[in-house]
């Protein structure tokens, strides 16, 4: 009978390896993408954005940053929602613009 075979020599002590063990663990990680969107209120209303930011993100699909700050890629229509109460705040000229625009 080999050492295999026998269940009481794979328990004693001298059967022990005399190196250390060791075991890898895998561990499942999801890669965080980028979020373009910010979750909150923001979703709900349309927002102002200057003319050739909205002409550049059509053809480069890049995100455009509105008045009050906001970053995202347009996609939707805006006349199906509010304004923005920042943006229009911003564009009346009560607060100064947070689109990092010079205007």
């Amino acid at each position: 009978m080999s050492p295999v075979d026998d269940p009481d020599r794979l328990s004693s002590p001298e059967a022990a390896p005399s190196t250390p063990s060791t075991t890898t663990a895998t561990l499942e990680r999801t890669d965080a993408e980028e979020q373009l969107q910010e979750p909150g209120d923001h979703e709900r209303f349309a927002h102002y954005v200057r003319k050739e930011k909205i002409m550049e993100s059509a053809l480069s699909g890049e995100p455009v940053t509105a008045l009050c700050g906001k970053v995202w890629v347009p996609g939707r229509d805006p006349e199906k929602f509010p304004v923005c109460p920042t943006c229009k705040e911003i564009f009346d000229g009560l607060r100064a613009p947070q689109d990092g625009g010079d205007d």
